[in-house]
Order: structure tokens, then sequence, then C-alpha cells
């Protein structure tokens, strides 16, 4: 089969000839109809955040993927929620970033990873469920009504955008969206963003507080993974408020951040992992209701 795959850091490369998957029990083949790149995958491939050994297996890490199934399950896993799949239903899959191969040709997929997606559905709209699934997932430990909160979300990307859209969905008052590229600032507004800053580090501090009366934003999303982003996360943040850690890292090594910025505001702080992990993908259910 058709594959990507990495043979180093920033060191990937189309093959013609990779071998097909070997499905396991409750594994799925699929046909992989389109795949998309999450920023995760930019570190992993173009940085080696936690990849395995080299040559990679080829297709990972993608892991946002839409495909036609070729092959059902022999048995089904335990578990709620797990749709039955028959030869030609069009599937998301979701594995865990750790296994996945979207990146190929076919891919061998658990039954419990994969939602059945409705029949003529756009391929290209409900590869969008996979994203916005792990936003939704990762707003489980905010506040049920974000009535009367200042949140700032660092990156304007895909994630960022739909940040802007679940954070407004759940009534939070006023939506700063930061971001440095012009074209990703400017689609911000349409997605929910009130207020748009397009500097970064101290400019970008000083933005949030001179628009929040010196009091900073009460949640911050760090949309991007970057070292100085995470650091600067902790400095736009208000006292006592919440930061939101969805970017993964851009690198192995230890992440450094302000933590005297942390201490000082009594910062709280939770990261994001596992949405595929949910038992019956409850929350990639709720984000393709949003889309189809």
């Amino acid at each position: 089969m058709r594959a990507a795959q990495s043979f180093g850091v920033d060191d990937i490369r189309f093959v013609a000839d990779a071998p097909d998957p070997e499905p396991l029990e409750t594994d799925a083949v699929v046909k992989t109809e389109m795949a998309s790149l999450c920023g995760s995958d930019l570190h992993m491939v173009g940085k080696g955040w936690q990849m395995p050994e080299y040559p990679a297996p080829p297709g990972h890490p993608g892991h946002e993927g839409v495909g036609i199934v070729e092959e059902p399950p022999k048995r089904y896993p335990g578990g709620e929620g797990i749709d039955i799949l028959e030869p030609g239903d069009l599937v998301l899959t979701v594995p865990h970033i750790w296994y996945a191969k979207c990146f190929a040709e076919y891919q061998a997929v658990d039954a419990a990873h994969m939602l059945k997606m409705p029949s003529g559905a756009p391929v290209e709209h409900v590869l969008m469920t996979q994203q916005l699934g792990t936003v939704i997932f990762a707003t489980r430990r905010l506040p049920e009504s974000l009535e009367g909160k200042t949140c700032a979300v660092l990156g304007q990307g895909s994630a960022g955008l739909f940040w802007d859209t679940v954070l407004k969905h759940r009534g939070a008052s006023r939506i700063i969206a930061i971001e440095p590229v012009d074209s990703r600032r400017n689609l911000s507004t349409r997605y929910g963003a009130d207020e748009t800053v397009d500097v970064t580090g101290d400019a970008a501090k000083d933005a949030v507080y001179d628009l929040t009366d010196g009091k900073g934003a009460d949640i911050v999303i760090e949309a991007v993974g970057s070292t100085p982003t995470l650091s600067n996360a902790f400095h736009l943040v208000a006292d006592e408020g919440l930061c939101v850690l969805f970017g993964l890292p851009d690198s192995n090594d230890p992440q450094p951040f302000d933590y005297t910025e942390m201490f000082k505001k009594r910062a709280n702080a939770y990261s994001i992992l596992g949405a595929q992990e949910e038992p019956g993908l409850k929350t990639f259910r709720r984000a393709l209701s949003w889309i189809v």
C-alpha cells in the first residue's frame, strides 16, 4: 500500500510499497479517504516529539482520518456505544496517537476507536469531528457556565478557532484571540472571538491587560504547544485564574515556564490527553452533531 513514513526527525517520505496492516480480531480494516494534519503531527514528525524508533510505522502519527470499511472486525471489544460496522460504511478513525497510522492507504483500527459517519456526508466536513471532539472533551473540567468570564486563546490554528466556538457556546462573555498570522487572526471573529491581538510575548500581555482593565483573562487556552506560549499563558491569566494546556509539547526536553508568575497568581492549570479513550466516544458524537 501507499503511505507516508518517517525515517528521522523532519524526514518523512512517500512509500509506494508499504506492507498492508495486519488487523487484530477487534480491528476493522479501513481504506483511508482523507486524513488531516494535527499540530501534534508537526511536532512529532518535524521535531521528533514522542516518536518511536526510526523508521516509524507507515502512516504514523496520523490520527485524524475518514475512510471506508473494507473488513469489519471479527469480534467487537467490550464497552458501551461501539458502532456495528459493515463493509462500505463511512467512518471516522480516532486511534490513540501512540498507535495511529492514518497517513496510509489502509489502516487497521480497533472498533472502539471508530465512529460511523452519515452516508453521503462530505468527507472534508466530517473529518473535522476529530479535532472539534478533542476540544469539547477538553472543556469537561471547565465550569458549566462561563457567563461573565473573559477567555484568552493563544493560537488561532484550527484548534484555537474551535476553542473560540466552544467557549462562546459555553457562554463566555468575552473571547480574546491571540495570533500573529493575519489570515488566521482574521478568521477568529467568525468563529466566536470578540477581540483579536496580533502580537506575542510581553506585547500580548500588555494588550490583554489593556483589554481587561489590568486584570488578565479568567481562563487562558494554550492551543499552540510551544515553550514561549506555555510560559506566556501564566502571564496572561488573572489571579486565581485557569490555564488549559491543550497544545502538545514541541520538544521531548523539559519545558521551562515562569513558575514565579504562576505561583504569585495562585493559578490553576490542567492538560488534555486521551479523548479517544472515552467510552462510546461521546464527545466525538457531540462534535459530529454540530457539523452535520
